[in-house]
């Protein structure tokens, strides 16, 4: 029996009932692999264009003359206005499923991204982000329902491909700053519409599939629990404590991580000397870590349980984050890509762990946990752009070293029985 479950444990056969992770009419359906390789392309398209945005940070610091603060408020409108919205939409689309709201999404991210191409102040600077983080807000909700229901019984696996998407969109971003907006400048961005245009035409097609791959869903579902199969309520109190330490781990995770995002080659151009190019290079290798752990990640909480990968993937960097700031140039690539693949493979699990505390809430998770992605780390990009202001990046990075101990809060996790022990 699963501690903390709202009732008793039932005899065999209903003891499968306490399997909360992937219950037996997930584990009995297909999973639409075509599917989840097309969502995980959109994600990536879609986490691309929104990472041109901290990519960018360099020119548009020269072009506006920003300090460290401006350029953290960018990043804090872009991440709240990505967030306030993704738990609305989650609640609403749980209730009423709207297949094509991702295209709707991406409309907006289009309409952004050509604002800030010819954005000409600093405060159309800030409307263009918003536009782009309301566009991510309506996209993930759905998205992510769409990714559970096409997963089968491998819902790590799926995650795992999502995120990935999503992580090597955003190590793009860098990318393309360093071959197209640093040498063409600002109105580049606009190029990137092409990439809108392309996930809108994909998210149309996945649209089509979302009614039938929900209706097999649903029926695999209501045949598990006929047969004493089905999702375990969990008390309030249980459901309660594992939102809030799934909160807090995320918010020390990306606050390490948006001080990469956002800093990074601003660290790396003021400590070691290198070029914009140079330093977007290895943004681009750092971010490139983040899509290969969370696919690892996902494959692996499938096997060992989200449990562990949380413990590990959270307070298994500090050592790591302890050295950083002392490393010279290649040590602190070396040990940048050590960092993110390790923490990154913590956000799918913790997905999946929440989505298996209230499992009838796929679109309210996805939007919260999304939205607290944007919105943590918004808050944090704030809170260490004024730091970084007042006493610099390098200490920055050495406050941010100790961030991984919050990865001890893991130990107030129910234990949730997700069937791997």
């Amino acid at each position: 029996m699963a501690r903390g479950t709202g009732h008793p444990a039932r005899p065999s056969p209903g003891k499968l009932a306490d399997m909360t992770t992937t219950t037996m009419p997930v584990a009995r359906a297909r999973t639409h692999v075509t599917v989840l390789l097309l969502l995980g392309l959109t994600h990536l398209l879609n986490d691309m264009m929104q990472s041109l945005i901290p990519a960018a940070y360099p020119i548009l610091k020269d072009a506006y003359g920003l300090d460290f603060v401006q350029i953290g408020m960018i990043t804090l409108t872009f991440q709240i206005a990505g967030s306030l919205l993704q738990p609305v939409i989650g609640m609403v689309t749980d209730r009423h499923p709207a297949p094509y709201s991702p295209v709707v999404g991406m409309m907006f991210t289009l309409s952004g991204l050509v604002s800030l191409a010819f954005a000409h102040s600093y405060a159309v600077v800030l409307v263009s982000v918003a536009l782009i983080g309301i566009g991510s807000s309506i996209f993930h909700p759905e998205a992510t329902r769409m990714a559970r229901y096409a997963a089968g019984g491998r819902q790590g696996l799926a995650q795992g491909i999502f995120q990935v998407g999503g992580q090597a969109g955003g190590a793009l971003g860098p990318v393309f700053a360093a071959l197209v907006i640093v040498p063409w400048g600002q109105p580049s961005l606009a190029w990137f519409a092409v990439a809108a245009l392309m996930a809108m035409m994909l998210l149309v097609w996945i649209g089509s599939r979302q009614r039938q791959i929900s209706a097999e869903f649903v029926a695999m579902r209501s045949a598990g629990r006929k047969g004493g199969g089905g999702h375990v309520a969990h008390a309030p109190f249980t459901i309660g404590v594992g939102l809030v330490v799934l909160t807090l781990l995320m918010f020390s995770k990306n606050a390490y991580g948006e001080s990469f995002r956002s800093f990074y080659t601003f660290y790396l151009m003021d400590r070691f000397g290198l070029s914009i190019p140079s330093a977007q290079m290895m943004l681009f290798v750092f971010l490139l870590a983040s899509a290969a752990g969370a696919l690892i990640g996902g494959i692996v909480g499938d096997r060992i349980g989200r449990y562990r990968i949380i413990w590990i993937s959270v307070l298994g960097p500090l050592p790591l984050t302890l050295v950083l700031p002392y490393a010279d140039l290649f040590w602190t690539g070396v040990l940048t890509v050590a960092i993110n693949l390790i923490m990154a493979s913590a956000f799918a699990s913790i997905l999946i762990y929440a989505m298996e505390l209230l499992p009838g809430r796929i679109g309210l998770i996805g939007g919260l946990f999304y939205g607290l992605n944007f919105g943590l780390g918004g808050i944090a990009a704030a809170i260490l752009g004024g730091l970084a202001e007042s006493y610099g990046v390098e200490t920055v990075y050495r406050l941010c070293s100790f961030l991984p101990l919050a990865g001890l809060l893991a130990w107030f996790l129910p234990r949730i029985d997700d069937g791997r022990g």
